[in-house]
């Protein structure tokens, strides 16, 4: 399983906000992998408790997923919705849903307390079989982190600021 992805990132020490594009792959049901295309060549595999970041000219780098909860808490979700693994979801966070199968949004809540101390949430939002975003809300002071996906990071193409991937992110959306 695969989908496009774009992202982006905002900081007070940008000029302007960050746009990364890549890609999001499933290869086996223990591996998510992340790349990216733009504007940097990075890739990271999250694959049995490890975390992985190789990027062009430098040594990849390795560490245990437990230092990073957010990532154990992407893998998990990713890895549950991917397959329809109800029971996983629930395993990991209190969900509620809304809306209907053509317009829906799905919001997860980590159980995990060291996931809960850095994300709030996460919410997806798409229409039909389609996820066409994930928003993350940090659980202290941040903005949003909003990923759009397959074809929501299609029409993301021309957008340039963080109100109009929130609209595309939102479009069709059960919260309308």
């Amino acid at each position: 399983m695969r989908t496009a992805f774009v992202e982006l990132r905002d900081s007070p020490l940008l000029k302007a906000p960050l746009r990364i594009e890549g890609e999001y792959r499933r290869p086996t049901d223990d591996t998510l992998v992340r790349e990216v295309r733009s504007p940097y060549p990075e890739t990271t595999t999250i694959r049995s408790g490890t975390v992985s970041i190789a990027r062009a000219g430098k040594s990849p780098r390795s560490f245990s997923l437990s230092r990073v909860p957010e990532l154990a808490g992407l893998q998990a979700s990713f890895g549950a919705l991917l397959s329809g693994d109800r029971q996983l979801l629930d395993q990991h966070y209190r969900v509620a849903s809304s809306g209907s199968h053509q317009h829906w949004t799905l919001t997860l809540t980590p159980k995990d307390a060291a996931f809960a101390a850095k994300v709030r949430d996460i919410t997806l939002y798409g229409r039909g079989a389609e996820l066409r975003c994930i928003e993350t809300t940090p659980a202290g002071k941040g903005e949003v982190q909003r990923t759009l996906l397959a074809g929501a990071a299609h029409a993301a193409a021309t957008a340039a600021t963080a109100t109009e991937l929130a609209t595309l992110c939102h479009q069709d959306s059960a919260h309308q």
